[in-house]
Order: C-alpha cells, then sequence, then structure tokens
C-alpha cells in the first residue's frame, strides 16, 4: 500500500455502506462501492460503480482500484471472495472467517467448543421426535427469514421441502436477547463495545438499548470475553456481531455476523468510535479506537416502512418535542417491515429514552399523530 490514504472498496452499497461514508472522510480515506444500482443508500451519496458481486470478473476489475477490499453484506459467493485472494488483493475479513457468517452448518460446527443450543444439519425429518425446535436455512436467512420455529414432523418436511436441508437447534427458552460488538485487527488488536439488549419483533431488532439492562457486570463481561474468544477463533478481520441468547446466568450463541450491524448503530452517537469507523481502523490495521460509551444509556430504534412515506415531514414534530433526538435516513423505498432508518436518544434515564425513541417510531410510521 503506498504511502497515500487508501482506497477502501465496501462490495454493497446500502445503508452500512452510507453510514461508512462520514467516518471515512474524516480520516481522509477513499471509498468506493460495487452497488448494484445508483439508486442503492450508499451510492446516493459515494463514490460508486455498477456491476454484480456474484460475477468475478466484476469484482476484479473492481478490486484493482482499491487498496483493500470488505463487505456490507454475506451474499458475496465464497468462490469470488477466494478468486480475490488468488488475485493477490487485500480481503477483510477473508474467505477463512467469512464463512461462518454464510455458513451456519460451518459456523455450528467451528464454534463446538462454545456454548450454544443442540444443533444438527438435516435432509429428512424422519428420526426427528422432540418439537417444537428452532430450524434455519443454512444461509441466506436474516430479519426473520429463513428461520422457523416448528412444532411438528409435518411442518419440518414442508421446510425441507422448500429449502433442502436445514440446521435445527434445540428451542431455548431464553429470558432476552444480546449482542456484543467485537473488532479486531490483522495483527490481533482486538475491542468490544459494551453488550446490547435487542428488542426483536416477528424476528425484526426494533430496538436496542446499550449497555444491556438485565445483564449484571459479571455476565456482561463473560460475554464480552466470549465475542473476542469467538473473533480470534475465527480469525476475522473487522467488526463483527456476536448475538447471544440469555437465559439465567448462561449464554448461548446464536449468529454471527462479520461486519457492521444493526446492533452497533447505536455506536454513532454513543461511542467514542462508532462501529463504522472502527470497522475502517481493522480492516487497515490501524490502531483501534475507543469502545467507551459517551453518555450511561444509549437507545436506538429502527424506522420501519409502513404506509406512510413522507420521512421528512415528522421532524417537525419531533425535533420540538426532544432536540436530542438524532436521526439516520436510508433513503430507501418505502415497504412495510423494510428498515428504513434508526433514530438514537442518548441520556440516563431507560424509561425516559425508550419511551422517547418509541413515539418517534410510532409517529414516524403514522401510528400516532401527536
Amino acid at each position: 500500500m503506498s504511502n497515500s490514504f487508501p482506497t477502501v472498496g465496501i462490495i454493497g452499497a446500502g445503508q452500512l455502506a452510507r453510514m461508512s461514508v462520514e467516518p471515512a472522510a474524516g480520516l481522509g480515506i477513499n471509498l468506493l462501492l460495487l452497488a448494484q444500482d445508483s439508486n442503492d443508500s450508499g451510492a446516493q451519496i459515494a463514490n460508486h460503480v455498477i456491476g454484480d458481486y456474484s460475477d468475478l470478473k466484476v469484482v476484479l476489475e473492481f478490486a484493482k482500484r482499491c487498496d483493500v477490499i470488505t463487505f456490507e453484506h454475506e451474499l458475496v459467493p465464497l468462490s469470488v471472495i477466494k478468486g480475490l485472494e488468488l488475485a493477490g488483493h487485500i480481503v477483510r475479513p477473508g474467505s477463512n472467517s467469512f464463512i461462518y457468517s454464510q455458513d451456519k452448518s460451518q459456523m455450528r460446527e467451528r464454534l463446538r467448543a462454545f456454548p450454544a443450543p443442540k444443533s444438527s444439519v438435516i435432509t429428512s425429518a424422519s428420526g426427528v421426535t422432540e418439537f417444537p425446535l428452532i430450524a434455519k436455512a443454512i444461509s441466506g436467512g436474516y430479519d426473520g427469514r429463513g428461520v422457523w420455529k416448528v412444532n411438528s414432523s409435518d411442518e419440518l418436511s414442508r421446510i425441507i421441502s422448500e429449502v433442502g436441508k436445514v440446521l435445527i437447534e434445540e428451542l431455548i427458552d431464553f429470558d432476552y436477547e444480546i449482542a456484543v460488538m467485537v473488532a479486531r485487527s490483522p495483527h490481533g488488536q482486538a475491542s468490544t463495545w459494551v453488550p446490547t439488549q435487542t428488542i426483536q419483533v416477528d424476528g425484526i431488532c426494533t430496538m436496542t438499548i446499550s449497555p444491556a439492562p438485565l445483564l449484571n457486570p459479571d455476565l456482561s463481561s463473560k460475554a464480552q470475553k466470549l465475542a473476542l474468544d469467538i473473533a480470534h477463533e475465527v480469525g476475522v478481520v473487522g467488526v463483527m456481531a456476536v448475538e447471544l441468547f440469555v437465559k439465567g446466568d448462561q449464554l448461548y450463541v446464536n449468529e454471527l455476523a462479520m461486519r457492521p450491524h444493526n446492533s452497533g448503530h447505536w455506536s454513532i452517537e454513543g461511542s467514542v468510535t462508532s462501529q463504522f469507523e472502527q470497522h475502517l481502523r481493522a480492516i487497515l490495521d490501524l490502531p483501534l479506537g475507543d469502545p467507551a460509551m459517551t453518555s450511561p444509556i444509549a437507545v436506538m430504534g429502527n424506522i420501519l416502512g409502513s404506509s406512510k412515506e413522507d420521512m421528512y415531514r415528522p421532524y417537525l414534530h419531533l425535533m420540538a418535542r426532544n432536540p436530542r433526538l438524532k436521526f439516520h435516513q436510508y433513503k430507501k423505498d418505502v415497504r412495510p417491515g423494510r428498515k428504513i432508518g434508526h433514530v438514537t436518544l442518548l441520556g440516563d434515564d431507560q424509561v425516559e429514552l425508550t419511551k422517547e425513541v418509541a413515539h418517534a417510531l410510532d409517529y414516524m410510521s403514522g401510528e400516532v399523530d401527536e
């Protein structure tokens, strides 16, 4: 890499790429996105080229203009990632770790020494007798898609007939869910943010509270160490989300995401170093930033699409009601249930913060009008 400021290539141009623009600009780092369309969230405000991320020739041409390649989604075929590496390009995270966010069966196998629900990969419902259980598509699932609660052998057979082999897991009657964001650099420096409680509705995260309010200090430290140990085990470079179930004083690994993640959006205002800046630092092998919180509590709420399309006019009411509320619009087409933005509020009163964020989400969706 030359002594000039590097160019980071991001495969994908959604909201995660969009939120990487500001910290990249602050650091003087050049961003180049591989977008599917110029209307993609990140492509609207950043340098980009249009191309098919599943076409190795296209991606290789894109990579020639970049010093480091990274990703904002898990859909890039592993063969393409390996093709980039074989051609001598720097790819972070690399194929040897990225696979664990793409293939749930491989993830479970690699992390078999870590606490997790009992699981197995099946191609037939024959012999499965313990219900209810959780069935997951091996790859491609997100926001509740590709995950099913299964109550009978007939249900399981229908799912298998649709998606082929599935990962089945014991149903954990957990108390709540948390996520720990962790960052790791090529030379092994690593850091974590405080654990975040994630609140899900129909498999979609609607709100996060940081630090996780129900987590005692010992379990919080245990969760952070678990995330750091997993980051080391899989050799990730960059930011990774470790999603966990909490039941009593037990932790169970649910999912991994090898990229900035929805559960870390609060860190833009709520942390000295946001997950997006930290990801850039990590993949460029720069010293990592301080992940400490800037406020006692940070609450983030996801704005989900509804029949209401005007996302600008609500500012008049919401900004007047609470000047401390921070808005992030992804400028995506509004569709019911789609994440189209988020709001964040910092303070020291969790009840007030969650009430204000919930009101903002309801007002922006049109559920309330005052």
